[in-house]
């Protein structure tokens, strides 16, 4: 018995490293999983941010900096990404810069750091901290105070941070050879930009004065950063970021400053000694200067008051502007929308200039392109291109590149699509908006059925017409016997690890096959929502999009705004017939301010309005549901789902709202609370609400029935709900070693409250009340982080702990305040934290990262069952419970953590983390179990699974779901049964998107690939003849 209890020990302890590994096999990557490689959505707002197309040795790339915070190189052949740096989330990129063959970026506070980049490969070749960030200017818009240039025939660099600080800095080495600030360091003139002549370099910005802005100039000497000298240019600009630009050419010694004042043209040769007047063109009406990109070429577009637009060059020896080409039909009118202009230098030096809009009349994109030459240049002419808006909103940027002769734009959309057009062909497009998804979901989708317009056609046909399609269908039954007998034979059936089924086809008739599931339901549909108001379909077995549509405005179309997905919920499930349906809860917020709640109800299969309003390949039109914002929003299950929504005076809105739905909420309306975050007179709270229904035709009012008040200075971060709340629990209790049973505390009320607790620092000690050469005591932690376990139905708490927040971030991340992520599915609670100061036990002077698992069980001892899930909220049970938990040492920082789940609830749950260098991993919950004991395991341990407890958590490479891929700041991760009660599947979202299968207790419900069913056919067949024989 002894010698069998030790067997079972060993053997538990292999199996809790080994783990799952079917799905980490090699061969399966690409099969059960899928990555997708994102950048995100270009930065627009500035020339120094947005895409471009740069010639390096002869070859095109395309650079931009992004939304998420990355600077990318993509292919312009097939929009690949070539290489991405991502910069850290407080470390915002300001701008990149180009050279011949790198690129410069500065990021951070004021352009705290530049760095330095090959171009074609993106390896980091300089990094260097300019100031510390504490001490960073921070600047609206964040790009402004901030520049680059290169030395034409050297490899310094002269930068421009924090708008008042120029250094000059070896781009080999990172060493300063020079540094300069401004007098007032910035208080009244910020630097904007820099220029370079032979000997001089030049910084221009803005002094501030009562109603408009000066422009400033300041010259410096190149060799040695001394000031020759400054001067403000007299000048009055009212919108400096659009008024001005800095115009040089490489054969012309004066840069030239332009600006516009007041509808005028004016401008000014900058010298050394910066005697130069401004001087002004003739002409007025004048709105805008564009920077496209050319100003070091001498090129820019300038805008009139009525939109008509020019190309402007530099010209002449001693330097003047002059307009040398004007785009036709380029007023604003009716016809077409605004314009965005774009400009390149291809290969032979030759300046492209090109101006892409939007034509109403066409109903397509249209391109303009001048390109320069003597003594006028030329232009294609407006061309046209079948850019679909009610697919991708509207075009929001455009950058322009000439590979060969002919143009090619890439466009950014408002939706966050990255498009590029070959003339008028779309040779590829990039949906970056994937890459801020703020809300996803799995949908079930039903299996493959013969289509509505087959069994009509079935049912109309005679009696000789059905004769004769059957004998037709006869003349495949040897095919099919045939392989009915090898598949028999063999059991080439399909298998979990088995290819993904190719997708739906479109049969000969009209209608398309209907998206269905495959044979273990791991093909399923993620219903995704992004921040840039489109939502997607998109196929869980490949990764591919179904189907997308673009969120409709509605009455805001006329003033702008935008479209905030809040909430999703699947209201017509595969169970209850007929198609999937799914309600997408959003936030629309007018450009005027106005706040407007919306719901838009769709098939999940194809994408089509439910409500009829918006045909498909239009954009998708919500129901108006709430005049206000929404304060918090739930789906009602059961008989029938309903969605039950709150506005800011916690009035009740049900959707759908029809006779049944109202009769069948007030039936239920009793039963339900929930609890929501208030502030009273400073004080934090979680109020606790039922609902009062209205007895007579006003709304139903949600009432506060509890309070849980949190001390003074501790403030609510997060309330986390359970994990699938409603998914069956299968093992209710955990029998021990010793025959009794811990049961489960259940209770689908409970929700984790996550705080920061700010705590004042202690008051500095009496003068002279301690000797100077006394040791002063090391001040306590100024702020903390809360973890409660709360009952939602009346604010008891049943867990709570405290652990310190670690100081400011540093260069690696760590630290900066609450950082908590916790996860909570049935009995089991589990949080993640940074420890930085830790004064004892197991791990005593230690820092790191810690994970600590709590579990709940009934009663205080074993055996003591008090039916948890079946307790009213008031019971005097509720709080007769125990805890248990332990913490352990964790490898690294976590971005996001969920559990698993299955069908019926039957396979233990992994713990699955994306961690921040951009790994998914999973961790066995016995590895996690907070019983497992500080002392050598006893017999009836050891029967029970149980291993020793070691503080530090194995970092087990074999449980790396991500396998190599490169999974980037994962902000959320969700999982979902297959049709297996061992598998579930798993999708990880934020920068990139990454799907996997997990088995957590192996495959046990699916014969293994390796299973020779040849062999048992042939053993049953030949035992069967010899008894037969018999």
């Amino acid at each position: 018995m002894r010698f069998f209890t030790t067997v079972v020990a060993v053997l538990s302890s292999v199996s809790l490293y080994v783990g799952t590994t079917w799905a980490l096999h090699e061969s399966d990557v690409g099969v059960v999983d899928w990555h997708k490689h994102m950048v995100g959505i270009p930065l627009s707002g500035s020339i120094s941010t947005s895409p471009s197309f740069h010639l390096v040795n002869g070859k095109n790339i395309i650079l931009t900096a992004t939304t998420n915070n990355v600077l990318a190189a993509l292919e312009p052949e097939d929009g690949s990404i070539i290489w991405r740096y991502i910069f850290d989330p407080e470390d915002r990129i300001a701008g990149y810069y180009k050279n011949a063959t790198t690129v410069a970026t500065l990021s951070g506070p004021g352009g705290a750091i530049l760095r330095n980049f090959n171009a074609l490969t993106g390896e980091l070749l300089l990094e260097k901290r300019l100031h510390k960030p504490e001490i960073g200017a921070l600047s609206e818009p964040l790009h402004l105070g901030k520049d680059v240039v290169f030395a034409p025939h050297s490899n310094q660099m002269y930068v421009l941070s924090n708008g008042c600080t120029i250094s000059c800095i070896d781009g080999s080495t990172g060493e300063v050879i020079w540094s300069w600030t401004s007098p007032d360091q910035g208080s009244m003139v910020i630097h904007a930009k820099l220029t370079l002549s032979q000997s001089t370099l030049f910084a221009t910005g803005f002094a501030k004065s009562t109603a408009s802005f000066t422009l400033h100039a300041t010259s410096l000497s190149l060799p040695t950063g001394e000031l020759n000298t400054f001067v403000n240019i007299p000048s009055a600009l009212a919108d400096p970021l659009h008024q001005f630009i800095l115009l040089t050419r490489p054969d012309l010694e004066k840069p030239i400053a332009i600006w516009l004042e007041q509808g005028a043209f004016r401008y000014v040769a900058l010298t050394p000694d910066l005697l130069e007047k401004p001087r002004s063109v003739k002409g007025e009406g004048f709105a805008r200067l564009v920077d496209i990109g050319l100003s070091e070429f001498g090129y820019a577009v300038v805008l009139r008051n009525d939109e008509s637009s020019f190309v402007m060059r530099l010209e002449g020896m001693v330097g003047q502007a002059k307009p040398v080409w004007e785009f036709d039909d380029s007023k604003a009118s009716e016809a077409n929308a605004d314009s965005r202009y774009a400009g390149v230098l291809d290969a032979h030096g030759r300046a492209h200039v090109s101006r892409v809009y939007w034509s109403h009349h066409h109903e397509k994109g249209a391109f303009d392109v001048f390109t320069a030459g003597q003594p006028h240049g030329f232009s294609t002419g407006a061309k046209t291109f079948a850019f679909n808006t009610k697919d991708h909103g509207i075009i929001g940027h455009v950058a322009v590149g000439v590979p060969d002769s002919a143009p090619i734009h890439l466009i950014t959309t408002s939706t966050g699509s990255v498009q590029l057009w070959e003339q008028e062909t779309l040779k590829w497009e990039r949906e970056e908006s994937l890459a801020a998804v703020v809300i996803a979901e799995f949908v079930e989708v039903p299996e493959r059925a013969t289509s509505v317009a087959g069994v009509m056609e079935e049912a109309q046909e005679g009696f000789v017409a059905r004769v004769i399609r059957q004998i037709g269908d006869a003349q495949d039954f040897p095919r099919y016997l045939v392989n009915f007998v090898k598949r028999f034979a063999t059991g080439s059936y399909a298998s979990p690890s088995s290819p993904p089924p190719p997708p739906p086809t479109t049969s000969n008739s009209s209608e398309p096959e209907p998206f269905s599931r495959d044979t273990f339901g791991f093909r399923q549909l993620i219903i995704a929502a992004t921040a840039f108001g489109k939502v997607y379909a998109i196929d869980s077995s490949t990764g591919t999009i179904v189907w997308s549509r673009v969120l409709g405005l509605g009455w805001a179309g006329q003033v702008g705004g935008r479209v905030q997905p809040v909430k999703v919920f699947v209201v017509k499930g595969v169970s209850e017939g007929g198609d999937v349906e799914v309600v997408l809860v959003a936030q629309r917020r007018a450009s005027n301010t106005l706040v407007d709640t919306v719901a838009f109800h769709v098939n999940a299969l194809t994408g089509s309005d439910v409500l009829g309003k918006s045909p498909d390949g239009e954009v998708l039109e919500g129901q108006d549901v709430i005049e206000g914002p929404l304060v918090e929003g739930y789906l009602l299950g059961g008989e029938k789902k309903v969605i039950v929504m709150f506005d800011e005076h916690l009035q009740v809105y049900l959707y759908p709202s029809n006779p049944s739905t109202i009769d069948y909420f007030s039936s239920v309306a009793h039963k339900l609370s929930f609890p929501l975050r208030t502030t009273i007179e400073t004080r934090k709270r979680i109020t606790g609400h039922q609902i009062q229904l209205s007895s007579d035709h006003h709304k139903s009012l949600a009432y506060p029935t509890w309070t849980l008040t949190l001390p003074l200075g501790e403030d609510v971060q997060a309330m986390i709900p359970q994990a699938k709340s409603g998914v069956p629990v299968a093992s209710v209790g955990k029998v021990l070693g010793n025959r009794t049973t811990l049961y489960k505390y259940l209770d689908e009320r409970l929700f984790v409250l996550l705080t920061v607790v700010n705590t004042p620092p202690p008051p500095p000690p009496a003068t002279g009340s301690t000797p100077e050469d006394k040791p002063q005591p090391k001040p306590s932690h100024s702020q903390k982080c809360g973890i409660y376990v709360v009952d939602g139905a009346k604010g008891t708490v049943v867990y709570h702990a405290e652990v310190k927040a670690p100081g400011t971030p540093g260069a690696n991340g760590k630290g900066g305040g609450c950082q908590v992520k916790a996860a909570f599915s049935e009995n089991w609670l589990v949080y993640h934290y940074y420890e930085d100061e830790v004064e004892g036990g197991s791990v005593g002077g230690s820092k790191g990262y810690r994970m600590v698992s709590v579990e709940f069980y009934e009663g205080r001892k074993g055996d003591e069952k008090i039916m948890s899930s079946e307790l009213t909220a008031y019971s005097n049970d509720t709080l007769n419970l125990s805890t248990y938990e332990q913490a352990y040492v964790f490898p690294y920082a976590i971005t996001a953590l969920a559990t698993t789940s299955t069908k019926f609830g039957i396979t233990s749950k992994d713990l699955i983390v994306a961690t921040n260098n951009h790994r998914v991993q999973s961790f066995a919950r016995r590895m996690l179990d907070p019983r497992r004991p500080n002392r050598k395991t006893t017999a009836d341990e050891q029967e029970e699974f149980l291993i020793q407890y070691d503080p530090l958590l194995p970092n087990d490479p074999r449980r790396v779901l991500s396998h190599n891929y490169d999974v980037a700041n994962v902000q959320k991760i969700i999982t979902s049964p297959s049709l297996l009660e061992s598998t579930s599947l798993v999708f990880a979202f934020g920068l990139d998107m990454f799907l996997t299968r997990v088995a957590p207790s192996n495959t046990f419900d699916v014969l293994s690939e390796n299973f020779n069913k040849v062999q048992l056919v042939l053993t049953v067949t030949g035992l069967a003849a010899a008894i037969l024989s018999f």
